[in-house]
């Protein structure tokens, strides 16, 4: 078992920051001591691993503790990735270490631009973000499209519409709730499961992303967006 402070020191990461995820649910600790401090095992190390790998990759939090949570995530295929993206990393460092020795060495700046191509390393990283963004979620939803029977959009908006027509309310009033319960209920029958967690993402989306926003205040008219990831915030406990 290790301390927050030795996980800390070994990963790089600061306490504040595994204090966070544990908050959030990503890593909890293995155990708590009677005093209340958090011990970690190497099952939990491994998974810090594999968090670091995706935040390196710009993965949002929330969608590499769905990543971590599926039953069908590979440990072992994820820390292979990662020695691969560290690898062609050392390499990019590496010629820019020669670069800088060189230019130092003779007083002349090479014209080398090589030395910054990021191009494999970026390669990698999508290939990577290709392969583990496809959660369970995505994967349901490609077997029901190529089922066809997923829904459709007109109907979802639907879903907008009604909750557009609730605007005035308070976004934690029982209708409100009520038309969330069958947003949640539409996306789950006719998309893919729709867990408390994936829908608190998606009213996250709903505003973050442009043309959400503007596909469902079209559907329900402005402000029907903010509205509603206003009650899915409610709905979900945030």
């Amino acid at each position: 078992m290790m301390t927050i402070q030795e996980v800390s020191k070994l990963a790089g990461i600061s306490v504040r920051a595994l204090h966070y995820y544990d908050a959030i649910g990503l890593l909890p600790p293995t155990k708590l001591t009677e005093a209340g401090y958090r011990l970690y095992d190497d099952t939990a190390i491994a998974r810090l691993q594999s968090i670091l790998l995706f935040r390196e990759l710009e993965f949002p939090l929330k969608d590499i503790k769905r990543i971590l949570d599926d039953p069908n995530f590979d440990q072992t295929g994820a820390l292979a990735d990662q020695i691969k993206l560290l690898e062609l990393r050392q390499e990019r460092l590496g010629r820019l270490i020669s670069l800088a020795r060189e230019t130092l060495e003779t007083g002349v700046t090479p014209m080398k631009f090589n030395a910054f191509d990021k191009t494999e390393q970026e390669k990698f990283a999508a290939e990577v973000k290709e392969k583990w963004g496809h959660t369970a979620a995505y994967r349901e939803y490609r077997r029901r499209e190529e089922d066809g029977t997923t829904g459709d959009s007109t109907d979802l908006m639907n879903c907008f519409a009604k909750l557009g027509k609730l605007k005035r309310l308070d976004p934690a009033a029982p209708e409100s709730q009520a038309a969330v319960r069958e947003l949640q209920q539409f996306i789950t029958d006719h998309f893919y499961t729709c867990t408390p967690e994936i829908l608190a993402g998606l009213g996250e989306m709903y505003v973050a992303d442009e043309r959400f926003r503007q596909n469902i205040d079209k559907a329900g008219g402005e402000g029907t967006a903010e509205f509603a990831a206003q009650a899915i915030g409610v709905y979900c406990g945030k």
